[in-house]
């Protein structure tokens, strides 16, 4: 009876570690877990808009480029330095908000590419309040590998769907 238990339990197991593994060479580690607490990288979250989401009819999307990532990566690129400079300037500038969305490409499960979109979103949200930005005006969302801007599966569509993008609200 122990032996057969014992084999039960083993073979268990290991499903639950193959089912747990990394997925075409994506990380699977606790540094990529989402958040559930209403700080992004130490600053506080905004209370979100009521009624807005980044897909509203009222956000305008097409204002300004993305900002994009190496692959399994949130560190922004220095040569995007200056769109997010651009962001920051129009928002010191006036009285609309943005939410920054963030987006990967399709390797790597779903939990995990929206925690790296969430991450990427943060990074983001953290360069604009560094260039002086009301934090209370940046809101974040992670959409993970869904919406990709192309949909191949080779390395030029993955580098362009690695990304963050600006939705300004009207």
């Amino acid at each position: 009876m122990n032996a057969k238990f014992f084999l039960a339990a083993t073979l268990a197991l290991c499903t639950l570690t193959t089912a747990c593994t990394k997925k075409n060479g994506a990380r699977n580690d606790a540094t990529y877990t989402g958040t559930d607490s209403d700080r992004v990288n130490g600053t506080p979250l905004s209370q979100r808009q009521e009624g807005v989401s980044f897909m509203d009819p009222n956000v305008s999307k097409s204002r300004f480029a993305p900002v994009h990532f190496a692959f399994d990566s949130f560190n922004l690129d220095p040569a995007d330095g200056a769109t997010v400079n651009q962001v920051a300037q129009f928002m010191r500038g006036g009285q609309n908000n943005v939410i920054v969305a963030g987006f990967c490409d399709e390797r790597g499960t779903a939990e995990y590419n929206r925690a790296l979109g969430e991450k990427r979103a943060g990074a983001v949200r953290e360069a604009l309040i560094a260039a002086g930005v009301d934090p209370s005006r940046v809101q974040t969302v992670s959409f993970g590998a869904e919406m990709p801007v192309d949909p191949a599966s080779n390395e030029g569509a993955w580098a362009k769907n690695r990304r963050a993008e600006f939705g300004v609200t009207r």
